[in-house]
């Protein structure tokens, strides 16, 4: 479990393929404290350490979570680091799990003071779920939903602001238009998305 507050930005420093891929990521994490089999969220995708040395740690990435997420699994790929959430840890943002739900898309980026709106495009599995000062994750940073657009297709339009310590302390200071970032919706929504698809089924 984790909260979506970004403690490090790291950077894969290599991939190795092996029956799943091997990503080595560079990080200022003490990893003496980081213990073997531990969770630690890369970009909002809950990944197990199974290697680690002084300023870095291995985890594998199946081919399911390669598929569902972002083309991120490439050396030099900066990633947000979140440890798991420790009992008695303050809750900054919002339940996160560090399941990615789906792939969105930057739609446009403009500065509104010295914030900068970034207008995003969801698939339509996910439009439904997503709302107006609800939560989202994006690439494992916990964020407000300002405002949603439903499209004609079925797919919806929505925008975050970042503020300058986000852009400072986070990869999304760097998001460009066209790019394809791991959304993790509320766990709220996903509990009601489960019941909206039985409920469709009877």
């Amino acid at each position: 479990m984790f909260t979506g507050i970004i403690t490090d930005v790291g950077a894969i420093e290599a991939i190795e393929t092996r029956g799943d891929l091997r990503a080595r990521i560079t990080t200022a994490y003490d990893t003496a404290t980081v213990d073997m089999g531990a969770s630690i969220a890369c970009s909002g995708v809950c990944l197990t350490v199974v290697d680690k040395g002084p300023g870095w740690f291995a985890v594998d990435v199946s081919h399911e979570t390669v598929s569902r997420t972002a083309p991120q699994w490439v050396a030099g790929q900066r990633l947000n680091l979140e440890r798991a959430l420790k009992v008695g840890d303050e809750l900054g943002g919002h339940i996160v799990t560090g399941h990615v739900d789906g792939v969105g898309t930057v739609l446009g980026l403009c500065a509104e003071g010295d914030s900068q709106r970034i207008g995003i495009s969801v698939p339509a599995s996910l439009a439904p779920f997503i709302a107006a000062k609800g939560s989202i994750t994006i690439d494992g940073v916990s964020l407000t939903v300002n405002e949603v657009t439903d499209q004609s297709d079925g797919t919806a339009h929505f925008a975050i602001n970042l503020i300058p310590h986000t852009q400072a302390v986070t990869t999304l200071g760097a998001l460009a238009q066209g790019q394809a970032v791991n959304l993790e919706i509320d766990v709220l929504a996903r509990y009601l998305q489960r019941m909206e698809a039985v409920r469709g089924q009877s």
